[in-house]
């Protein structure tokens, strides 16, 4: 498993992900394997969660049919693969 920036994704990008996908975040907490609060709080920034939890949910996302599109200059998106 590789770390750093390019696992990285921004509350707005998790919002608007599950968005996509009309999943809640009980349902991604559950395919993510982390608890509710956690999602809550990461979607709020409420609170700095762990990059293992950012990850979880990152892969979880990914794995529903997520890609991840990279801020460069644009700003950060998401969009579903085909």
């Amino acid at each position: 498993m590789s770390t750093g920036i390019r696992h990285s994704i921004t509350p707005g990008q998790c919002r608007a992900a599950r968005a996509l996908l009309d999943i809640t975040q009980p349902e991604l907490a559950e395919a993510a394997g982390l608890g509710l609060s956690t999602i809550v709080d990461f979607e709020k920034s409420r609170r700095d969660v762990s990059r293992t939890a950012v990850h979880a949910m990152r892969e979880a996302l990914e794995k529903a049919g997520i890609q991840f599109i990279a801020k460069n200059g644009g700003g950060p998106g998401v969009r579903l693969r085909q």
